[in-house]
């Protein structure tokens, strides 16, 4: 059952640490990060969230077309003061429901201190508790001395380094329209004293119908490589709302043993109306 809390706050914010090259650094599917398509270290800054949202999704596990609803994420986004410089601190949360903590309770936690003129994250906090397994990060990020500050040493890292919570709302202010389908964005992202070198794939636009509603959407693939829960190559796919907000309203994958799936079940406070609604 950990996977539904891991799905569920980390696909959620649309990237994974599965994603993207192999050991040796090398782009799997071709192409080079940095340069004029590197928008994670372009500054841009934010239109798409304000202080006040908050956003509620339902983890699904599905196995033979049978969708059983097994846990929650909530994001919320607050303003705040980190080191005297105002900051969204974006609290990530997920849990099972009562029926699966009979067989592994998880109750994970996720926060990023992110600075609201940069989008450049100062702090990021992981608190995981699944089924008796327990883990703690702290993460400060230096940006002067591009380092990453842990509970276990101090890391180099390089400019523009993001968490796993601070690269999904940096991603939401990009703007799509000057991309065309097969587009690769990259990032750089910092998780469990590692750096990673990542990207997602943008395809497209795309209308879907969730069980909260019918959305146009921006559609996204990541590639994912082979692992404990999830297959290999680009078969990840996340939706995320054709409007100023960016908000992912579906995202679905399949795993070992069946899929997952999460979708938005409710929001609160965006910063725009969610013009991308069709209907209800």
């Amino acid at each position: 059952m950990r996977v539904i809390t891991t799905v569920c706050i980390l696909l959620v914010t649309l990237f994974l640490p599965v994603m993207a090259w192999d050991a040796n650094g090398q782009d799997t599917a071709g192409g080079q990060p940095g340069g004029p398509g590197d928008e994670f270290c372009r500054g841009l800054h934010n239109t798409a969230f304000q202080a006040g949202e908050q956003l509620t999704y339902k983890v699904y596990y599905t196995l033979a077309g049978v969708y059983a609803a097994a846990g929650e994420c909530t994001f919320n986004t607050v303003l705040e003061h980190f080191e005297g410089k105002p900051v969204y601190h974006i609290v990530a949360e997920g849990k099972t429901y009562p029926f699966y903590d009979k067989f592994f309770r998880v109750r994970d936690k996720y926060e990023s201190y992110i600075d609201t003129g940069s989008l450049q994250p100062y702090k990021f906090i992981r608190n995981v508790d699944e089924g008796g397994y327990k883990t703690y990060e702290n993460v400060t990020f230096v940006k002067a001395a591009h380092t990453a500050i842990t509970n276990a040493g101090v890391f180099p890292v390089p400019n523009c380094i993001q968490d796993v919570l601070s690269a999904s709302y940096y991603a939401r202010n990009i703007d799509f329209n000057h991309h065309k389908p097969g587009d690769k964005i990259y990032f750089d992202m910092f998780l469990d004293r590692q750096v990673y070198h990542l990207y997602v794939r943008y395809l497209g636009k795309e209308t879907i119908r969730t069980k909260y509603a019918k959305f146009r959407t921006i559609k996204f693939k990541p590639l994912l490589v082979h692992g404990t829960m999830f297959e290999g190559g680009e078969k990840m796919t996340v939706w995320v709302t054709d409007d100023p907000n960016h908000i992912a309203v579906r995202i679905e994958s399949p795993i070992t043993v069946g899929k997952v799936a999460i979708e938005m079940s409710e929001h609160k406070n965006p910063r725009w109306p969610l013009s991308s609604l069709v209907d209800l």
